[in-house]
């Protein structure tokens, strides 16, 4: 997976490889956690993965901007957005790559 984006397929492919599950088996599991983790943000909830970071939904409100075609200011309405905050782990294993 490295060099790209991962998809879905990559990352039921890793698991297959490196948890010795079956191919339908590892693609049950990760559709499973990422079923898990969409959920947590309907839901509004933060969702922490130790070691790796926290994802949160922040609530944005009704603001304006510039259409970006015309310039014009136009009203954005409000909607919600994740963030991610990585862990100091995932930073430290981040920056030891360097």
């Amino acid at each position: 997976m490295t060099g790209k984006t991962a998809s879905r397929a990559d990352l039921c492919d890793a698991v297959y490889e490196t948890a010795g599950l079956s191919r339908h088996e590892a693609a049950a599991l990760v559709e499973q956690v990422l079923s898990e983790i969409g959920g947590g943000f309907v839901r509004g909830e933060p969702v922490k993965l130790s070691g790796f970071g926290t994802f949160t939904v922040r609530n944005k409100a009704e603001r304006v901007g510039p259409n970006p075609k015309t310039g014009v200011e136009v009203p954005i309405k409000p909607q919600r957005a994740v963030t991610f905050s990585a862990s100091n782990v995932l930073k430290e294993h981040v920056n030891a790559a360097k």
